[in-house]
């Protein structure tokens, strides 16, 4: 009795505190909205967008409130933010100019770097000039750096220039020792998702997509940065070859890759002479730009959706980015009877997933379509599931260095009897009413007839695809065909074949819109929206600090954690690419 009434105290106490802190966090949370409110902020005569290229960066990033709670180490960036406070500053008189401080960047896709360089080159044709800094520079932040009007470097500093790598990771030997085994069906020769997990090495005509794809995003970063830096692009490629990485920072600028040298400590000095100014400028961050109070704008309105992450059905805690078809059609359904919006963009960045919600949301899309104009605004991937969804639009703009195509499908069910028997000593022993009422057990492999069954099924949902990319595109089953077979292209080559109508940033995908709905006027408004503070609180926010956390801290490697944990999780008939590239 005791202990039962020791064990209820207990319980009590603990709920009790609980409560307490909850309460105390958003009061906390409560006192500095009220204060955060309390003054409008405001921008002063001479001022300096910094925008810090230190990070994870992601298409589109909420602040959550544990991040202003407990403090955030490890900084995430969100692409939507950059870019939409680029164009801000270029109207805004007070603002002078746009320094660049590069740090360590990491989850940049090409893509993505390639449409903050977009934003900058736009930023310069205000006449305001573009200012970069580095202690170092890793290749993504030099490529994007080297669009500013002035490169920075410290004098012990480096810039790395080496080249792009894509190396796959291989699961095969590792699932054999601890006894699982893979069975695998597809379609398509280049569709190579299920790789690491059948072989140790890529096969011929995953090696040969690679290069292919590899070989043009390297092509449009030297000719880009040959433009702006005035170097001649077979000089840039041998300086790669010739790992001029290590080289002093003095060499750095002899080779025109960096303009002088300088200490940070010296940059305020450096922007006063160089802006004219009589006191050192007031520095503003994209973040300090979001805060300020947005103009009235017209009524009418160009919707922009960003869809990101893996595509599945319903979302789930275990990844801050997805695509869930439940929520998508949803509000995608929303935006077609909302009469203020006349056009819709869908920003996509994915490599893929669920092939049922990938459907499930063409639909959507194609109903959205009957109602308004919906462009299609590929980003850093818009690849197999995130094709198929791309294929529904009105009209589909990429960039150069996107990832997209892998028109294919494949299904993948582990095969654990092995594992469960000979390692773990677990038997089974079933008594089922019909011949399949076991299908799908982890104590068996599948049969002969239930192997060619699957395989069926994936045949006919390669099928669908096809009817699908063929419709959408315009394009003969033949032709389709020719450019599926699982295949990776870039933008710039998905623009070759008939996959995209036109080159462009999101930006251009926004004007196209307002030219097919035929308005001039327009607000420009971000879906979906996020979420109330209230909200956000209510939610499981520790895992997305811990994964915000987990994503910085680990750079790219943090993908390959992620992809156990996916394939852990997915259904087993998906529509994804190869695997989530890792392009250094």
């Amino acid at each position: 009795m005791k202990e039962f009434i020791k064990n209820t105290l207990a319980a009590t106490l603990g709920t009790i505190i609980g409560f307490l802190f909850l309460s105390f966090c958003g009061l906390v949370f409560l006192i500095l909205l009220i204060i955060s409110g309390s003054s409008i902020p405001t921008i002063s005569p001479n001022s300096i967008l910094k925008i810090e290229l230190n990070g994870a960066l992601e298409e589109r990033y909420e602040d959550s409130p544990l991040n202003d709670l407990l403090g955030e180490d490890y900084p995430t960036l969100g692409l939507e933010q950059i870019i939409g406070s680029i164009y801000r500053a270029a109207d805004d008189k007070n603002i002078r100019a746009i320094y660049l401080d590069a740090g360590s960047l990491s989850q940049a896709t090409p893509a993505m770097a390639e449409e903050i360089r977009m934003a900058l080159s736009d930023f310069k044709k205000s006449g305001k000039p573009v200012i970069s800094y580095g202690d170092n520079y890793s290749q993504t932040n030099y490529y994007i750096c080297s669009v500013a009007d002035q490169v920075i470097l410290n004098p012990s500093g480096q810039i790395s220039w080496q080249g792009l790598v894509s190396e796959p990771v291989f699961y095969k030997d590792l699932l054999q020792r601890i006894g699982v085994k893979m069975q695998v069906f597809r379609v398509g020769n280049y569709k190579s998702a299920v790789e690491p997990f059948t072989g140790t090495e890529m096969s011929p005509a995953n090696r040969e997509q690679i290069q292919s794809y590899l070989g043009s995003i390297w092509n449009n970063m030297l000719q880009a940065v040959s433009q702006s830096r005035q170097i001649d692009p077979a000089a840039l490629n041998r300086y790669a070859d010739e790992f001029l990485s290590l080289a002093p920072a003095t060499e750095m600028v002899q080779k025109k890759l960096a303009d002088t040298l300088m200490y940070r400590e010296d940059l305020k000095e450096y922007f006063q002479k160089k802006l004219k100014l009589k006191q050192a400028p007031q520095i503003i961050t994209p973040a300090g730009l979001e805060n300020l109070p947005q103009k009235t704008g017209p009524k009418e309105k160009i919707a922009v959706y960003y869809a990101f992450g893996d595509i599945v059905e319903s979302p789930s805690s275990m990844s801050m980015s997805e695509i869930a078809s439940k929520e998508v059609c949803k509000d995608l359904t929303e935006l077609a009877e909302d009469n203020q919006i006349k056009a819709v963009v869908i920003r996509i960045n994915s490599g893929g997933g669920s092939a049922y919600a990938s459907e499930q949301i063409w639909h959507s899309i194609q109903m959205l379509k009957s109602k308004k104009p919906v462009i299609i605004s590929m980003g850093g991937m818009a690849a197999s599931g995130g094709y198929y969804m791309a294929c529904a639009g009105s009209e589909i703009v990429t960039l150069p260095s996107t990832l997209t195509g892998s028109i294919g499908i494949f299904g993948m069910i582990p095969d654990m009897s092995n594992l469960l028997k000979e390692k773990l000593g677990l038997n089974f022993d079933a008594v089922k009413t019909n011949r399949h009422a076991d299908f799908g057990t982890l104590s068996r492999p599948f049969n002969t007839e239930e192997t060619a069954l699957m395989q069926k099924y994936i045949e006919a949902g390669y099928q669908l695809f096809l009817k699908r990319v063929s419709e959408g595109r315009k394009l003969s089953l033949k032709q389709t065909a020719q450019l599926a077979e699982g295949r990776v292209w870039t933008g710039e080559q998905a623009l070759e074949n008939g996959l995209a109508d036109r080159m462009g940033s999101l930006q251009t995908a926004i004007e196209r819109a307002a030219q097919k709905a035929g308005i001039k006027q327009y607000a420009v408004t971000a879906y979906p929206k996020p979420q109330k503070w209230y909200e956000t609180l209510l939610q499981d926010q520790q895992t997305d600090y811990i994964q915000s956390s987990l994503k910085s801290a680990l750079g790219n490697y943090y993908e390959h954690i992620q992809f156990i944990n996916k394939v852990n999780a997915m259904d087993p008939i998906q529509a994804r690419m190869p695997y989530e590239p890792n392009i250094n």
